[in-house]
């Protein structure tokens, strides 16, 4: 697996109440996908910086306290790794971008429902153990 720190991208599954905040992609490539919020590295951005910076640009929100989960790789030549964080600590009420066609507060039980990126309930299920918290 990658480290953390050789990831272009990054994603945060922001967690309360025993929900994750997801999106709908309103581009492609996963145009109508449910997924975390997240994106593309930035030259001499940090990673963590990346992920707090595209929970602002997604979704007008603020976020802290990340805590790494995985780093996932996709592509068709593995070109994408992304750094996936989990995080109770944000501010803010959804304000999405025009990258997000939609959003909301989904429990693990909803996911199964959705059609979702790959591998997102695994991703996010280890998100609510990192953070010792118990999903709804």
């Amino acid at each position: 697996m990658p480290e953390i720190d050789e990831a272009n991208a990054a994603s945060v599954a922001m967690i309360a109440e025993g929900r994750v905040l997801l999106i709908q992609r309103a581009r492609a490539p996963y145009l109508n996908l449910w997924t975390l919020p997240g994106g593309r590295r930035e030259p001499g951005e940090s990673i963590e910086v990346c992920a707090r910076r595209e929970i602002g640009e997604e979704l007008g929100m603020t976020v802290t306290g990340l805590v790494p989960v995985s780093v996932e790789t996709f592509g068709s030549a593995r070109e994408w790794r992304l750094a996936v964080f989990a995080s109770p600590e944000f501010a803010g009420e959804p304000k999405p971008s025009d990258e997000v066609q939609d959003w909301r507060w989904c429990r693990l039980d909803e996911l199964r429902r959705l059609k979702t990126t790959a591998r997102l309930e695994a991703i996010v299920t280890e998100g609510f153990r990192l953070l010792g918290q118990v999903p709804v």
